[in-house]
């Protein structure tokens, strides 16, 4: 067994069995989707885990490529452990098996299923798919399995954000090229469309009235989005408010900037500019950074953007007032508010629920032209059933 720091040892489970045999007053049931591998999942003070089963050869290169992964995406299972049964032939299906976190406040596809497609989230679901392929892709990994099933899924403020949890048959390497991006998304096509006509069937509808195009159009949102952060810009000298600019809109993204090359064209008038990408943790970084909370992408967005409106409207605009300010929002408005959501709100995840009042102040707001104070915007969200966020509406993340 190699164990992560942090995580139990896992000594008190019975691995001399198949997981699928195993009767234990640590194992759990959560949602998840279908896998081709046993999946059982288990209880620990540290948290919940998923223990998927594997020949060996799968078993490590699954938990190499997520260990790895971890210095360069937030949108992969995070490993903890490996498991390789010594006294069994390495070819057998129970003779590896990797240990991860469960994806907390997450749940498999089907729970945004609606009929044989996605209904009013399919806009979202595009994006989420397709901003994970092209973090996955601008940190070296080809995944080589793209599928509905491969993912768990999290609401994210008015988004929602797609995670890999399967990476048996994925690859790292420094960088990929089109030939290898374009492989996977023509994988990931090819499951999307055996998926939505497994929903199709199951639900006794013809395969024409099938979601077969889900595939494609996530393809075709990768391609934009992908252009829009590896395109080179060429400028004049003088431009430099253009570079200024560039970084701004890779950030409104979500896409933190790692570093800049800037290069004289043979004219000697022009520059040109490549932008080098990270993850798409901007927002979460800076939220972190300034307030210590650890939120996803889209959430980190909305409560920037709530912190900003309370510096603003009690004039802390100085560096000093700032601090002071940020730590008001964090002990007076912030904590208070997130307390009392999670003690009366019906989901999980009560940094949503916070983000669901902001999005229903907003709404207030808009309606009144005027500002809400919190106290009158959050016994109103009450009132009227804690409203979140329309799944018509756009999400809160910009598309390229």
């Amino acid at each position: 067994m190699q164990i992560r720091p942090g995580n139990p040892e896992f000594l008190d489970l019975p691995w001399e069995h198949p997981i699928s045999e195993w009767v234990h007053s640590r194992i759990v049931d959560m949602p998840t989707g279908v896998h081709r591998h046993p999946v059982r999942f288990v209880a620990y003070e540290e948290g919940i885990y998923a223990i998927k089963e594997m020949p060996v050869f799968l078993s490590r290169r699954e938990y190499t490529v997520l260990v790895a992964l971890e210095e360069r995406t937030h949108r992969a299972a995070e490993p903890a452990g490996l498991v390789l049964r010594g006294w069994l032939d390495p070819h057998d299906e129970s003779s590896g098996a990797v240990v991860t976190r469960y994806v907390e406040h997450s749940f498999p596809y089907r729970r945004l299923v609606s009929g044989t497609g996605f209904g009013a989230r399919r806009s979202q679901m595009l994006d989420a798919l397709a901003g994970l392929l092209v973090e996955l892709h601008m940190s070296g990994c080809y995944w080589g399995d793209c599928s509905l099933s491969n993912v768990l899924y999290r609401f994210d403020a008015g988004g929602i954000e797609a995670i890999m949890i399967d990476g048996e048959t994925s690859e790292l390497h420094p960088s990929l090229s089109r030939g290898q991006r374009m492989q996977d998304l023509e994988i990931m096509k090819e499951n999307l469309a055996g998926e939505m006509a497994d929903i199709a069937a199951m639900n006794d509808e013809e395969i024409f009235e099938a979601d077969l195009g889900l595939g494609e159009d996530i393809a075709g949102r990768y391609e934009a989005l992908w252009a829009e952060l590896t395109s080179e810009l060429v400028i004049a000298r003088d431009e430099g408010y253009k570079i200024r600019e560039r970084i701004a809109k890779i950030n409104e993204l979500g896409f933190a900037v790692d570093d800049i090359e800037i290069e004289p064209t043979d004219s000697g008038g022009v520059v040109r500019m490549v932008t080098h990408v990270g993850g798409r943790t901007y927002n979460s970084d800076r939220l972190i950074e300034l307030t210590g909370i650890e939120a996803s992408e889209n959430q980190a967005r909305l409560l920037l953007s709530d912190l900003n409106y309370h510096l603003a409207k009690y004039g802390d605009t100085t560096a000093t007032a700032k601090s002071v300010g940020t730590f008001k929002w964090l002990t007076n408005v912030y904590e208070p508010l997130v307390k009392e959501i999670a003690a009366i709100w019906h989901g999980d995840d009560p940094i949503q629920g916070y983000c669901d009042f902001l999005n229903h102040r907003m709404a207030l707001a808009t309606a009144q032209k005027a500002d809400v104070p919190n106290d009158q915007a959050f016994q109103s969200w009450i009132a009227e059933g804690f409203p979140g966020f329309s799944p018509e509406e756009a999400p809160v993340a910009p598309s390229a």
